[in-house]
């Protein structure tokens, strides 16, 4: 399944290594299946990482990124660019293709030696084109456990009891059953 990142912009309050309070606006990167789960889990990032005060989402947007390369060990998140270029097969023309990659490093040098390791599985060659340190501060990759149902709580297709209805009936639809048992009796009564 091919993933959709999105970029997030969110004001917040912010401590300093110093210990001095400051507003700062940063950029995050997380994996989503549409705006709304993006902002709803982007919300719930930062509700976990700012214990107290307030943020603000101020951005969302799709993302160019088509994949990102997390390592145990980096400070930094790179953003490279490469370029494709591929043949098409009908009309024997040659294609240029641009491609943007994530990957944490400490460094420059690191950071290119690790897209390397990465794309080790392309079969086709390939020119990286600009190597960058990212605005990303940090990465939500998809996490299963998120949309994992809360206690207490059952799906409208599980439940099984009606959730209109306080007794789990619904007096519309006893009534309809014995109109048709009526309105049967009546039909057969008529034909004889």
């Amino acid at each position: 399944m091919m993933q959709t990142w999105f970029e997030s912009k969110v004001k917040y309050m912010k401590v300093s290594e110093s210990g001095n309070e400051q507003m700062v606006t940063e950029n995050f990167l997380l994996d989503a299946v549409s705006f709304t789960d993006a902002e709803a889990r982007m919300i719930r990032q930062m509700q976990q990482m700012v214990k107290k005060g307030e943020f603000a989402v101020m951005d969302l947007k799709k993302s160019r990124i088509a994949e990102v390369f997390p390592f145990e060990d980096g400070e930094w998140w790179f953003k490279a660019t490469i370029n494709l270029v591929t043949i098409d097969e009908e009309g024997g023309k040659e294609k240029k293709l641009r491609t943007y990659y994530l990957i944490m490093a400490d460094d420059i040098n690191e950071a290119l030696k690790r897209l390397d390791e990465s794309l080790s599985y392309l079969v086709i060659p390939y020119v990286v084109s600009a190597i960058a340190v990212s605005t990303i501060v940090d990465v939500f990759p998809y996490d299963p456990s998120e949309t994992a149902i809360p206690e207490g709580f059952v799906p409208v297709e599980m439940a099984k009891e009606n959730p209109i209805f306080t007794d789990g009936t619904n007096p519309f639809e006893e009534n309809q059953e014995e109109q048709e048992i009526a309105d049967e009796q009546e039909e057969s009564t008529s034909e004889e």
